[in-house]
């Protein structure tokens, strides 16, 4: 190889060659007709040729160099490679792109399902919080039915054992031979009448409106320290309520309102009763309730007077207003310091009366009473109130 180049480097008539790499298909760069090297390439047949065939089959064909050629395909193929590379650039970002949209909906995804599950988790939450508040309102409303039933059934009992005790006192005045003790003792059994002339003499009662008819009616009503609000003060053998300015400090009770300045009685208040009620101060809330009132809270179902669980008669200085089932009714009458309350629980009869030298019925309400009643007191600021 070394003894082939030298002459290119010595003979000055072959410095001018150009030198090329070593090539092992020489043969190809052979004319197979002549046997001349092909140095032209001939552009309507797109192919090297020699000489000779310039001469032959390729005249007046568009002919250039090879070299010529080559190096207008080289710029051409140099061209075409920095498209390639460009496009490739473009396919490489725009895979880039594509994996990253991959990633963005496997995150989005992800995300989805984490949101979802976190808003079916509270659903849960809400349904599992609701069902067990429907549970609990059912239970209650069970727990007030059976209170209701039970009372009932207390009531009943306590009437069959006092007929029961009157029947046998009445079987002992039977066998009585003794004129004058039977007559005597007979006497004091008139009081005793058939049920329909009990509610006859309720109804008629009702319109002898003078306070000595009313007193044999007269029932001792003292207050429940474990429902009254912690600013109302129990006095006077828990027969006087008075509003605070501080709190009590009373200890927690199931029972106690709350927010409402209210307490209730102790007594459970059926058959016919009577009592009356001195206040002072800016107004007052006389009123009779079930047990089952709300205690929770300052809203309508803890509030006497706003629900169907309770009646009440606000006093105030010249004016009353009656409540009952959120329902105000405008109340004319004297203006007093004693209000009697009247009660017929079986009758179905609530009468409230101005008391001073003489009774004025005030309200008077006919219903029915589904099960035993309680005295209900709402103070305003600064008022005292016994019963």
């Amino acid at each position: 190889m070394v003894e082939h180049l030298r002459p290119h480097s010595d003979v000055p008539a072959l410095r001018k060659h150009k030198l090329v790499g070593p090539s092992g298909n020489l043969h190809q760069n052979v004319c197979s007709l002549h046997d001349e090297v092909m140095k032209i390439f001939c552009r309507t047949d797109q192919r090297c040729i020699c000489y000779l065939c310039l001469m032959d089959e390729h005249k007046n064909h568009e002919t250039v160099s090879a070299a010529a050629e080559f190096t207008e395909k080289q710029k051409k193929l140099e061209e075409t490679r920095q498209q390639v590379q460009q496009r490739i650039e473009s396919r490489e970002k725009d895979m880039k792109e594509l994996q990253q949209e991959v990633e963005n909906i496997n995150t989005s995804a992800d995300k989805a399902v984490e949101d979802s599950e976190e808003i079916f988790n509270q659903m849960i939450i809400l349904i599992q919080k609701r069902s067990s508040e429907v549970k609990q309102k059912i239970r209650s409303q069970q727990e007030a039915e059976v209170s209701r039933v039970l009372d009932l059934q207390e009531e009943l009992e306590q009437e069959i054992s006092d007929l029961k005790s009157k029947d046998r006192e009445m079987e002992t005045l039977s066998n009585t031979e003794d004129h004058s003790q039977f007559l005597h003792r007979y006497s004091s059994l008139s009081a005793l009448k058939p049920m329909n002339q009990v509610q006859d003499s309720a109804s008629s009662s009702m319109h002898e409106e003078t306070r000595e008819n009313f007193l044999q009616y007269t029932r001792k009503i003292t207050l429940d320290l474990n429902t009254a609000h912690e600013l109302l003060e129990i006095s006077e053998g828990n027969r006087t309520v008075t509003m605070m300015r501080e709190s009590g400090y009373y200890l927690y009770h199931p029972d106690r309102f709350d927010r409402r300045w209210q307490v209730l009685s102790k007594q459970s208040l059926t058959g016919r009763c009577y009592w009356e009620v001195e206040w002072s101060g800016a107004g007052v809330q006389i009123a009779v309730t079930y047990k089952s009132i709300c205690r929770d809270g300052d809203y309508d179902d803890s509030s006497f007077g706003l629900n169907e669980k309770s009646w009440a008669l606000h006093c105030r200085r010249n004016s009353y207003t009656f409540y009952h089932d959120s329902i105000d009714t405008p109340v004319s009458g004297p203006d007093s310091s004693t209000i009697g309350v009247y009660l017929d629980h079986g009758a179905g009869v609530l009468a409230f009366y101005s008391v001073s030298e003489t009774m004025t019925l005030l309200h008077r309400v006919q219903t029915r009473f589904r099960k035993p009643l309680h005295v209900g007191i709402w103070l305003s600021v600064m008022v005292s109130e016994t019963l």
